[in-house]
């Protein structure tokens, strides 16, 4: 019984936090075929057991004509069945012009306040009539890759810095992070792992000029194959909302992420996210286009949380 899962998203993050869906399913049918709009699902998913396959699509997913040419695709698969964890006609229509027999997707009409979260779990729950399906998952990578790192930088704490993201809006900001390794240099034995993506050197190197001492590596250049291990065998992750932390959050790892333009919804899945709130806000209040004051979250509040969770 071949099944596919297809993910309509973009970004590397929006992906990841369904893997939990996508495993459950894979334990009970077998090996998944993940269809996605992000380029870089195949390479995070490297070590993944439970996925078979992942296919990028980067064309037939916007015009009207594209649900024959996406048809043809998926009929390609040879799916029995189809998870489209997303409201989309046009990718229902698709999947019933390629042939498919059980198709399952998000109620059409809920687009404009879907919750990530709770939308993947019921659609879950309903396919393989199970009640409380998990939403975080154990995130997979070969063990000889995260012994290397941990023998490289045995006996100390290692954070993962999350300086890059999708959008300014989202950063709390070169300067804070900065500020905040030098404070935490002055007590703790700590090493740093600067996530940046490859278009995202400045922010890296604004980090680096500000920094007072050397024990840190830098992510950038890095593919994303060969970057998951240092996320999966840091201790913490502090940053902005990115891929990072829905990577070491499914690793087991305390993940501090400031929300200060992202809803809720992209890390209520996991008890191992703690989200830090800019002052004078609630949680519920921060969402897509808050644009608030990265400012507002404090490098003493922060160290404070670093702090209580380290001990």
């Amino acid at each position: 019984m071949k099944t596919g899962i297809y993910l309509s998203y973009v970004g590397l993050g929006a992906n990841l936090l369904h893997l939990s869906y996508c495993h459950q399913i894979a334990k009970k049918n077998g090996p998944i075929t993940i269809i996605t709009l992000c380029k870089n699902l195949e390479a995070a998913l490297a070590d993944d057991p439970l996925i078979e396959n992942v296919f990028y699509i980067n064309q037939y997913h916007k015009k009207l004509i594209d649900i024959f040419n996406l048809a043809n695709v998926l009929k390609s698969f040879d799916l029995e069945n189809l998870l489209i964890f997303y409201p989309s006609i046009r990718l229902y229509l698709s999947a019933k012009l390629a042939g498919i027999k059980n198709i399952r997707i998000y109620s059409f009409f809920k687009k404009k306040n879907l919750h990530l979260v709770k939308a993947a779990k019921k659609l879950t729950e309903d396919f393989l009539k199970i009640n409380n399906c998990p939403t975080e998952t154990s995130f997979f990578v070969n063990k000889d890759k995260l012994n290397k790192i941990n023998e490289k930088f045995e006996n100390k704490f290692k954070i993962v810095i999350g300086a890059g993201s999708s959008g300014p809006t989202t950063r709390w900001g070169s300067k804070n992070f900065s500020k905040l390794i030098n404070q935490l240099n002055k007590s703790d034995d700590y090493f740093f792992f600067l996530l940046c993506g490859p278009n995202e050197k400045g922010i890296e190197n604004e980090i680096i000029l500000n920094l007072i001492k050397k024990n840190f590596i830098a992510l950038s250049d890095k593919n994303i194959e060969n970057l998951i291990p240092y996320l999966c065998a840091s201790d913490m992750y502090v940053g902005n909302d990115s891929f990072g932390s829905h990577i070491t959050s499914q690793s087991g790892k305390k993940s501090i992420v400031m929300l200060l333009d992202a809803p809720r919804a992209y890390t209520d899945y996991s008890q191992n996210y703690y989200r830090m709130i800019p002052n004078g806000f609630t949680i519920d209040e921060i969402t897509h286009g808050t644009n608030a004051n990265p400012n507002l979250i404090t490098v003493e509040e922060v160290i404070k949380t670093i702090n209580r969770f380290r001990n």
